[in-house]
């Protein structure tokens, strides 16, 4: 087979030629602008309450709804990207605050939208429902009728809409723009190097202990000397949200997540209560791997080292490979597009200081088109990041015949896309493993992400659970903010994992992402989710592929309780469905301990 080689670094030249200073950008920011000043004519023109003559009126509104929304996601990607590549873009960041202001504008009429079908009557509203050109936007009409702030005046919405731009998001991405400017100097190969915070979290996997534990040493130094400027960031990021759900008459912290991933808190529930009788099997495995290398516990800066001696180094042309490879097993429309990703330089990977350390996926749905971003050093940890991300785009290309409003789907099915993707290449790397050694170092890899899901993902929960109920009360300190961490990560992780990094608060970007409190449990479910999907696919072969879009495709217009029940037949509220996945994890435990006991 002829070696390909691809380009390291994205194309965005595809996307809005010029980068910040780009006419085609600034064009489409004048047709946004066109679009959300059409949207408030629209609103101010309807007749409250809505009768059923208003149907094509509304058809009207919510068609230019879906465009704005496509309009916003292709102009946000585009400044995330510019400022992933290059976190010091000045003209990138003066754009952000273009965009957000329009997006605040939209928000506002979105709000006026959802409280004037609140105001219509129940039987005037289904027979509204009932018209043919509304079949398509049932769900998202009726979950915003159910949503809308009805505990805040116009007047208070608006305010809150102003006050968020530059104050609420400004605190998101000034985090972003602090973890992004950080310099780490950390001795590799006897040499010291000066790196970025991603790169220096990359080296928890480097094969020589001395190098992860100064990583680690040398970051938690880094958090320890900032950590007073982090915790005034999410206690400010928290009270603003705490004080907006006062208002909005909402009392728990989870309430807000829960219907953004239109999730019953039953099922959240049902889905931590097996895991948490599940834990000793995993707890195990650590110790076993602590004993492999040598201590009697598994010390935080061990957990992601490799468990064998053999070099598991992969380049990343060797990596699109193998991707494009297994993912060709699977079904044909996932070779395709992934050849497309790799071949037309969707894909920032490039190992470079002074670039962000946050992987992500950004879809462009007017173009079709997504962009990932990562660090690519050589590890197998890397291949699966990338692997993870493509999966979130694979999920923005089936998407890409749906309409704008039931595009967006919650964040727990994002996270079942991305999961599934790498089950791909955690199946194909085990078939074609050929030693006792490398099939150790897969399980070893697969293991580790059990462990992140039902420990670390975890301890990211009641952390956020606990300190949400204490910032009600008021600031909660640095010191306090520590504290809480390291109780959260010790019941989470069953007390089986020494010296963890007491400020995972400060760099788990999750809880700055401002767009989404709770950035935690979704990663659980969809782990789950897709071991439950993976297993059907390997029932059906390559037919599986067509079933597998559909799902994709509807999960921007139904609760996820009904998605699983239209497309697995499973009830997730009981206990029955976490455990089946749960089993299948701890058989990889259970092998684990077996192999290396050999």
């Amino acid at each position: 087979m002829e070696k390909m080689s691809y380009p390291r670094v994205w194309n965005l030249d595809n996307v809005f030629l010029g980068g910040g200073k780009s006419s085609q950008f600034s064009d489409h920011i004048n047709r946004l602008e066109d679009l959300v000043r059409e949207l408030e004519n629209s609103v101010n023109s309807l007749i409250t309450p809505l009768s059923a003559s208003e149907v094509i009126k509304l058809v009207h509104l919510l068609e230019n709804i879906g465009n704005i929304r496509l309009y916003l996601s292709q102009a946000t990607s585009f400044i995330t990207c510019l400022l992933a590549q290059n976190p010091k873009d000045q003209d990138a960041a003066i754009l952000r605050g273009k965009v957000a202001q329009k997006e605040s504008r939209f928000e506002k009429e979105l709000s006026k939208v959802k409280r004037l079908l609140t105001y219509t009557k129940e039987d005037v509203w289904e027979s509204i429902l009932e018209s043919e050109k509304l079949q398509e936007y049932r769900f998202i009409l009726n979950e915003w009728r159910e949503n809308a702030d009805l505990n805040l005046s116009e007047q208070e919405l608006n305010l809150i809409s102003d006050l968020m731009v530059d104050g609420y998001h400004a605190w998101g991405h000034f985090y972003n723009d602090l973890i992004s400017s950080i310099s780490v100097n950390i001795h590799i190969n006897g040499k010291k190097e000066n790196l970025s915070v991603g790169q220096s979290i990359n080296l928890r996997s480097h094969p020589k202990e001395e190098v992860r534990k100064e990583a680690h040493y040398v970051l938690e130094s880094i958090w320890q000397e900032k950590e007073e400027l982090f915790s005034k960031i999410i206690n400010h990021l928290a009270g603003f949200r705490i004080q907006v759900n006062n208002k909005r008459g909402i009392k728990s912290a989870i309430e807000n997540p829960l219907k953004k991933n239109r999730m019953k808190e039953e099922t959240l529930n049902t889905m931590w209560t097996v895991i948490s009788k599940y834990k000793q099997p995993f707890s195990n495995y650590l110790k076993r791997k602590a004993e492999l290398i040598g201590e009697s516990s598994m010390k935080a800066y061990n957990f992601w080292a490799p468990v064998t001696n053999s070099n598991q180094e992969i380049k990343f042309d060797e990596a699109a490979a193998l991707i494009t490879e297994h993912f060709g097993q699977f079904g044909t429309e996932l070779e395709g597009f992934v050849k497309q990703a790799f071949d037309e330089g969707w894909i920032e990977a490039e190992d470079r200081p002074n670039k962000s350390a946050i992987p992500f996926c950004a879809g462009f749905p007017l173009t079709g088109e997504s962009r990932v971003f990562m660090t690519f050093s050589g590890t197998f940890l890397n291949v699966l990041t990338l692997v993870h991300e493509l999966g979130h785009a694979f999920h923005n290309h089936a998407m890409k015949s749906v309409n704008g409003l039931n595009k967006r789907y919650p964040l727990s099915i994002a996270e079942t896309a991305s999961t599934f993707s790498e089950m791909i290449i955690f199946e194909g790397a085990m078939k074609k493993a050929n030693s006792k050694e490398e099939k150790l170092f897969i399980l070893d890899e697969k293991l580790k992400r059990s462990v992140m899901n039902f420990m670390n993902i975890h301890s990211r929960f009641l952390f956020e659970q606990r300190f949400y109920k204490e910032r009600k009360e008021g600031i909660v300190s640095a010191q306090r903010l520590n504290q809480l961490m390291e109780e959260s990560i010790n019941e989470a992780y069953a007390e089986s994992l020494e010296q963890p990094s007491i400020y995972s608060w400060v760099w788990t970007p999750h809880y700055y992402i401002t767009q989404s409190p709770f950035y935690n449990f979704p990663y659980t479910f969809g782990y789950l989710f897709a071991l439950g999907i993976y297993a059907k696919a390997k029932e059906k072969g390559k037919d599986f592929e067509k079933d597998y879009l559909a799902l994709l495709r509807d999960s921007g217009s139904m609760t996820v309780e009904d998605l699983v029940m239209k497309h697995l037949g499973e009830d997730i509220t009981s206990e029955e469905f976490w455990e089946k996945g749960m089993e299948l994890c701890v058989k990889d435990a259970e092998e684990f301990i077996k192999l290396t006991s050999s």
